[in-house]
């Protein structure tokens, strides 16, 4: 009787143990969706000033029409790759990151052009987008930091024994990075 007890007791700890480490890996996941959902939204705003600052360009700058359109055709191939935050991978993830670095280029190469028009270098709406700009790129920097952190979080988790055993009879993968583009560690040069 109490050898059965004693089996009993064993069964029901693990399997609470079990029931917290899942529960611990949903939360964690549920983590590495919403930072991944403030990596988007931080996008998002990005996306939403380009159409502003290229109608200020347009006034002054007429005689940039290939730039203005590669910026409008770059934001849209952005604003188009969406990634799924429940099945984030690192094959959807790089065409995310590929989209917005064009749409980078293309603004870079915009705001190169500007050094063009001195008058368009003194309009304030002009300079307040570019403040913006600015300040976006700022906060997709630090969005992507905190879902990088966020991911290893959650990926040290599912790797660590003997979470990982758990995790591999639920099915928790380890998540990608956002790593930073072929070519990023050479700073771009735009001159303002």
């Amino acid at each position: 009787m109490i050898a059965a007890i004693a089996v009993i007791a064993v069964v029901v700890l693990v399997g609470v143990w079990v029931a917290g480490l899942r529960n611990s890996f949903v939360t964690q996941e549920e983590n590495v969706a919403s930072a991944w959902s403030q990596v988007e939204n931080v996008y998002q705003r990005r996306a939403d000033l380009i159409p502003n600052l290229v109608a200020t360009v347009k006034g002054y700058a007429t005689h940039e029409q290939e730039t203005l359109e590669g910026v409008v055709n770059a934001r849209a191939r952005a604003t188009q790759i969406t990634v799924d935050p429940d099945k984030i991978d690192a094959e959807s993830l790089n065409r995310f990151q590929e989209a917005q670095g064009e749409l980078g280029a293309a603004l870079g190469r915009l705001l190169a052009v500007s050094e063009n028009y001195p008058e368009l270098k003194a309009n304030e709406q002009f300079l307040q987008l570019q403040a913006q700009l600015e300040g976006t790129e700022n906060r997709i920097a630090v969005e992507r930091k905190k879902f990088n952190e966020t991911v290893r979080a959650y990926n040290v988790s599912v790797r660590k024994f003997p979470g990982n055993i758990a995790a591999m009879i639920f099915g928790f993968d380890t998540k990608p990075y956002f790593e930073a583009a072929a070519g990023a560690e050479q700073a771009p040069k735009v001159e303002f």
